[in-house]
C-alpha cells in the first residue's frame, strides 16, 4: 500500500477510558468497570446515530453531544436531564485533553513514516474539537496538516462518498493502494470499501460483523498490536 488513512477516535488510542474517567466523576453509585464499558458501548451507538442526524441538520450539534448519553442512560435507568448531559459533555471534552496513543500505532506510525509512505486522517467531528484531539496525540509529527481532513470542515462526513471522493482529489491517491484504518464498520469499513480502498477494520471492541453487510474488512484486527503485525 502506498496511502494509509487513519481514524482518530477509538482507533489511535482508547476513547473508552476518557468515558470511564468522566462517568466516574459525574455519577455516583457503585458502578462496576463492566457495567460503565456497556453504558459507554451503548452512548457510541447513539453518538453515530444522533451525529447524522446532526449531519443532515435535523437536530442541533448540542442536541447531538447530550442526547447521546441521555439515550445511553435511559436504557440502564440512569437518572439524567439536559444540564446533567450538557455537563457531562463538558467533563468529556475535558478529559479528552488526557488521551494518549496506543504504543503499537505509534511504533506504527514511524515505520510507515521511515518507508516513506503517504500517510493522511480522515476523522469525523467538529472541526475544534478534533483538532484538539490531534494535538494532543500529536500526529504532525508524522503527519502533515494538508493530509488532516475532519468532517466538521470538509462539510461531509463519514461513510459519505464525498468524504472519500474529497481526500481522493487532494492526496493524488491510487485506491487500489489505499487503505483506510478505523473501527466502526458502518463508517469506517463501509465507507472506505464503497468507493474501491481497502479497509483494514480495528475491531478491538470486538463488535459482531452484520450479517447483511454489503462489503467485508479486507483485513480484521482485534489490537492495536495485531494491526502492528500486519505492516512488519
Amino acid at each position: 500500500m502506498d496511502t494509509i488513512i487513519f481514524d482518530v477516535d477509538d482507533t489511535l488510542y482508547d476513547q473508552a477510558l476518557s468515558f470511564h474517567h468522566t462517568f466516574r466523576k459525574m455519577f455516583e453509585g457503585s458502578f462496576t468497570y463492566e457495567e460503565i464499558d456497556q453504558i459507554y458501548k451503548v452512548s457510541r451507538k447513539y453518538s453515530e446515530i444522533l451525529f447524522d442526524q446532526s449531519e443532515a441538520g435535523e437536530i442541533s450539534e448540542f442536541d447531538w453531544q447530550t442526547g447521546r448519553i441521555i439515550a445511553a442512560c435511559k436504557n440502564f435507568d440512569i437518572p439524567i436531564d439536559t444540564k446533567k448531559a450538557a455537563a457531562f459533555h463538558e467533563a468529556y471534552v475535558d478529559e479528552q485533553q488526557n488521551i494518549a496513543m496506543f504504543e503499537e500505532i505509534e511504533e506504527l506510525l514511524d515505520l510507515l513514516y521511515k518507508q516513506g509512505k503517504q500517510l493522511a486522517i480522515l476523522t469525523n467531528g467538529e472541526e475544534q474539537h478534533q483538532k484538539r484531539k490531534i494535538e494532543q496525540l500529536k500526529l504532525n509529527k508524522w503527519i502533515p496538516v494538508e493530509n488532516i481532513f475532519i468532517s466538521g470542515t470538509l462539510g461531509h462526513a463519514k461513510p459519505k462518498k464525498e468524504v472519500f471522493q474529497i481526500i481522493e482529489e487532494k492526496l493524488q491517491l491510487d485506491r487500489t493502494k489505499t487503505v483506510y484504518i478505523g473501527d466502526s464498520f458502518e463508517k469506517d469499513v463501509l465507507g472506505a470499501k464503497q468507493v474501491g480502498w481497502h479497509a483494514i477494520w480495528m475491531n478491538h471492541r470486538k463488535r459482531e460483523l452484520p450479517v447483511d453487510a454489503p462489503f467485508k474488512p479486507d483485513q480484521e484486527v482485534f489490537s492495536a498490536k495485531e494491526l502492528l503485525g500486519l505492516f512488519v
